[in-house]
């Protein structure tokens, strides 16, 4: 047994980290088998902390780069980092108010025995800032002077 069975990683998604640069490709036993080394379990802690925070492989990548740097060059950290600290600020202030929407929509709803479903009647109105672009199809348009189905 080698050593990444304890750090609960995939063997699929460890050999996905191989093929895109991310871990370099250990040396093989006689019968074939991946040999990691404990450089290699490093790396892997490195790279499954940094994706539980939310990089992204393009970003894994440069953070490795940067530790791989003999001087560490902590502003570009810094810089990488605090760029990924504002979308995960803007990703939270989006939940937020998706939870808003939700907890509202939910309220109205009451004890679930209205006809007419707010939560679907909200589905159905379009949210602002996030028009529907209809593909350019004969199916899809609505000619001059057609109805619009009630919703």
């Amino acid at each position: 047994m080698d050593g990444t069975s304890r750090i609960a990683i995939g063997g699929e998604t460890i050999r996905y980290y191989e093929r895109v640069g991310l871990l370099p490709a250990p040396t093989r036993s006689p019968g074939g088998y991946r040999l990691y080394g404990s450089a290699h379990l490093k790396r892997l802690i490195f790279i499954r902390r940094a994706r539980t925070l939310g990089f992204s492989i393009g970003e894994v990548r440069t953070l490795l780069r940067l530790a791989d740097e003999r001087k560490r060059p902590c502003a570009e950290v810094r810089v990488l980092a605090g760029a990924h600290l504002e979308d995960v600020r803007a990703k939270i202030a989006d939940l937020r108010a998706m939870e808003r929407v939700l907890r509202d929509t939910v309220a109205r709803c009451a004890d679930g025995r209205r006809a007419n479903c707010a939560l679907i009647e909200a589905l159905y109105r379009e949210a602002p800032n996030q028009a529907v672009q209809l593909p350019d199809s004969p199916d899809l348009r609505r000619k001059k002077g057609s109805a619009v189905p009630p919703r």
